[in-house]
């Protein structure tokens, strides 16, 4: 499917978190085209240093996932979600090169997992979200416990989402497409 003539603008976004946490899942969940996924199955040598995420997991993204969604018919978001895992950080460093901005998926079930994504997005200076991903047996916790736990600014969107759900990943993206267009507003001169 071809973008529509009546797009006005585009713009690359990460999706990044730990092994586990629901990447490829919420791109898959909100994505208009097929999305490309380089899935391969967990060999016994990585799943002894693939840890954390979902237990029954047996595939990890080796290089990234990709799709593309169209929000109110003019602005395209290509999506590109990076692997979790720390040996793949020189492949992660490469697909933010271009992109506006991050969301970053966290999961509850292990917060400390998700410090390594956002430092690496506080490295590169790249404008972010966080969203949290709730897994069925997912402990919730109040906002400010999250933003304390993660170190998060106060400028910096939290928003809960539900990667399977496809309205929920899209508000999610809306979240951080809206965080970006405040933060280049904010920093225009007058």
């Amino acid at each position: 499917m071809y973008v529509r003539s009546s797009v006005a603008g585009a713009a690359k976004i990460l999706v990044v978190g730990p092994f586990g946490v629901g990447k490829t899942t919420l791109i898959g969940a909100v994505s208009e085209i097929r999305p490309l996924s380089t899935e391969a199955v967990m060999t016994r040598a990585g799943a002894r240093v693939d840890t954390g995420g979902e237990r029954s997991k047996r595939t990890t993204t080796v290089a990234l996932d990709f799709g593309r969604i169209t929000i109110d018919g003019e602005l395209v978001l290509y999506l590109f979600g990076t692997p979790g895992q720390p040996r793949f950080l020189p492949t992660w460093r490469e697909l933010a090169r271009g992109a506006l901005g991050a969301l970053a998926l966290v999961d509850t079930r292990d917060l400390e997992a998700s410090f390594d994504s956002i430092g690496h997005l506080e490295d590169l200076d790249l404008p972010f979200s966080v969203a949290v991903n709730l897994f069925p047996d997912s402990p919730r916790y109040a906002e400010g416990e999250l933003r304390a736990a993660l170190d998060l600014l106060p400028h910096t969107p939290l928003v809960v989402c539900d990667a399977r759900d496809g309205e929920s990943s899209l508000r999610a993206l809306i979240s951080l497409v809206t965080h970006l267009v405040n933060s280049a507003t904010d920093s225009e001169p007058s």
